[in-house]
């Protein structure tokens, strides 16, 4: 195959470590093995020296961007949030739902489903309604409900197959039989928004689950007599454990000891996002409720409550290679890698090597976006000379 594009000179981050010398070539919408250095054409060449290269983030958790959400159900929306964070580097993302009532929920997933069909998303998740009214957050209490798996396969099936994961909290009613259902279906567990304790945990995870969703946050915290949840999750190695890491959520000492104890291949950064990330503080919705956005931190108008986050995922990185200090190879197994692996497209995304999707992110040397490519396209093109 004929290389359109070579991009060369920068630092690239390759699935066995960084390469100073590495060039990247693509053909078409995936990458391809480079060409010799005299054969490439003048107009396919593009020094990018002084930058970074790394493959297309995957975000497995978000629910909106651009003053968008996936919960309206609607193309147009969903279109939206997805061109926000793309622009921000995210090339493969899952459209995550908010608590809802069942007939609306399996609403906007048959709507989102046929995005995810014509390759614009990569799959829903539902987050809510079967999490603990003791642990639901920016979700709306009168909605929640216990998890018959004939509520679950109903959502599923408005899903049309492109349900790839559920949140819920495994102690309630029905739990462990909903997740004993999820994976036989194919569809990832999630632990979250949970009272569950540590045995539960354990047993919600034989069952099935494989996640964590934003570990640390919507749980029990660690006891030394009550680990709860968290030390169940971070433990057994079947579990991705999703982290926020927007400086809000988590502190930075909290991240460290994810890190160490589940390793850089069991973590996967997520945004949460609601629909004010990339837009600005103000008054949002989220699901049927209230947002208000002020200097970045999003909390429910009413009770104060943190409703997600304003993240993007290149925030994310640059703050922990910067911030955290964490090694840039782990940060990028962290977005791009592990959920890739954990949503089972890692054949096509999530690292850069030929016969996968020509996705991948231009930083510059302070880590910010300076180029964004997805499919062999430029979303943000980088500039040079």
């Amino acid at each position: 195959m004929v290389a359109d594009k070579v991009l060369t000179g920068a630092r690239v981050v390759l699935p066995d470590g960084i390469d100073g010398n590495a060039r990247i070539a693509v053909s078409g919408t995936v990458i391809v093995p480079p060409p010799a250095e005299d054969a490439v054409p003048a107009t396919a060449g593009l020094d990018l020296t002084g930058h970074w290269i790394v493959p297309g983030f995957v975000d497995v958790h978000v629910h909106g961007g651009g003053g968008a959400s996936f919960s309206a159900g609607t193309a147009e929306e969903a279109l939206a949030v997805a061109d926000t964070h793309r622009r921000h580097g995210t090339t493969t993302m899952v459209a995550s739902t908010v608590t809802g009532d069942l007939d609306d929920l399996a609403r906007q997933a048959a709507a989102l489903s046929e995005l995810v069909e014509q390759g614009d998303l990569a799959g829903v998740h539902f987050e809510g309604p079967f999490i603990s009214p003791g642990r639901c957050g920016a979700h709306e209490p009168s909605l929640l409900r216990d998890p018959d798996p004939a509520d679950v396969r109903k959502l599923l099936d408005a899903a049309r197959g492109t349900a790839c994961m559920m949140t819920l909290a495994p102690e309630l009613p029905g739990g462990l039989d909903s997740v004993r259902l999820l994976a036989e279906h194919g569809v990832i567990a999630a632990v979250g928004h949970t009272d569950s304790g540590y045995d539960a945990t354990h047993r919600a995870i034989e069952a099935g689950a494989t996640v964590a969703t934003h570990l640390f946050n919507a749980m029990p915290a660690l006891h030394h007599r009550e680990p709860g949840p968290i030390a169940a999750l971070l433990e057994d190695e079947r579990v991705t454990v999703e982290l926020v890491n927007d400086g809000i959520h988590l502190h930075p000492a909290v991240l460290e000891l994810a890190f160490a104890r589940a390793g850089a291949d069991r973590v996967a950064f997520i945004t949460d996002a609601m629909s004010a990330a990339g837009k600005g503080d103000g008054r949002y919705r989220l699901g049927g409720l209230d947002v208000e956005v002020a200097d970045g931190v999003a909390r429910l108008a009413d009770g104060g409550s943190i409703a997600g986050s304003t993240l993007t995922l290149d925030t994310a990185f640059r703050r922990a290679v910067t911030v955290d200090g964490l090694p840039v190879e782990d940060v990028v197994r962290a977005l791009s890698a592990n959920p890739a692996r954990l949503l089972g497209v890692a054949d096509r995304v999530g690292s850069l090597e030929p016969g996968k999707d020509a996705d991948l992110v231009v930083l510059d040397a302070d880590f910010r976006i300076a180029g964004v490519m997805r499919k062999g396209a430029w979303v943000v093109a980088p500039k040079t000379g």
